[in-house]
């Protein structure tokens, strides 16, 4: 087959090969190190930290607990998780906010963990598991301002192309404190992020093909590489095949895709029996 960006090296990461912990109310998939498990190969990847694939099962989850000097965002495949500020009190909360939302399907909520925050994120259904992926970026800058965002993203849209999910806060590492307050993306629609980093997503019907813009025209470094991570959503039934090449990825497999330019065009085609659910994480 014939590859549209040559240039472009493309290295697999299995899904056999992350870590894994079953702990019984969360089963839980790490692409790159973390907690007790590591591999020096897959520490990071650009400012792309963490991505771990977890299934929390009802009436329970992750209690209060603090985070500093990361970016971090949750992306709600099913289920429900609830995600509450330290202090708020469970039952006082009021309606929702960026402080306290239950996200679904299409959610993703965001946290500047800056200088310091605490949050917890339940399951507090009774019966259904959630689904979803926790992912850590590293910020431009430490000791940023915390600061919580909570946005929807339509199965419809993602279904047309690649939606931008997140995108750099506009001043960058320069930032003023009212570009800071404003917190406008330079994407508009998208989720304020402090790092020259755009996440996006996709669903890509059976021999389909979606196009990723390199940098999504949002970026500041015009030498990117791209992490494509393919979530465990269809019974192993979902396949993707990137920029035209042999290699077929299953569901739990990323690769990474390094040696791209800005406005380049990377290729991802659906080859399974069911759609793919694609996440792109665009870093430099």
């Amino acid at each position: 087959m014939s590859k549209t960006l040559p240039h472009a090296k493309v290295t697999p990461h299995l899904s056999a090969a992350r870590g894994h912990s079953d702990h019984g109310w969360l089963n839980t998939y790490h692409s790159f190190s973390f907690a007790d498990w590591y591999d020096p190969s897959f520490t990071h990847f650009g400012s792309l930290r963490v991505l771990n694939e977890d299934r929390v099962k009802p009436n329970s989850g992750f209690p209060t607990h603090p985070h500093r000097d990361f970016e971090i965002f949750s992306y709600i495949i099913s289920g429900e998780l609830t995600h509450r500020d330290s202090m708020l009190r469970k039952g006082a909360e009021g309606g929702q906010s960026d402080k306290f939302y239950r996200m679904h399907r299409g959610d993703v909520q965001f946290t500047t963990g800056g200088t310091g925050i605490a949050h917890s994120e339940q399951n507090e259904h009774t019966k259904d598991t959630v689904h979803f992926l926790q992912i850590w970026a590293i910020p431009w800058k430490r000791g940023l301002t915390p600061r919580y965002h909570t946005r929807h993203f339509d199965d419809e849209e993602k279904r047309k192309g690649f939606v931008p999910i997140l995108s750099p806060l506009k001043g960058g590492p320069e930032a003023t404190f009212e570009q800071e307050k404003a917190a406008e993306p330079t994407i508009e629609g998208t989720i304020p992020i402090h790092a020259d980093f755009v996440m996006g997503a996709g669903i890509i019907e059976p021999q389909q093909k979606f196009d990723w813009i390199v940098g999504a025209r949002a970026t500041e470094s015009s030498q990117r590489k791209v992490y494509i991570h393919l979530p465990m959503t269809k019974g192993g039934k979902a396949q993707i095949r990137l920029e035209g090449r042999d290699e077929v990825f299953n569901e739990g497999d990323g690769a990474s895709v390094d040696c791209l330019n800005s406005g380049e065009r990377l290729t991802v085609e659906s080859v399974g029996e069911s759609e793919a659910e694609v996440v792109i994480l665009d870093t430099a």
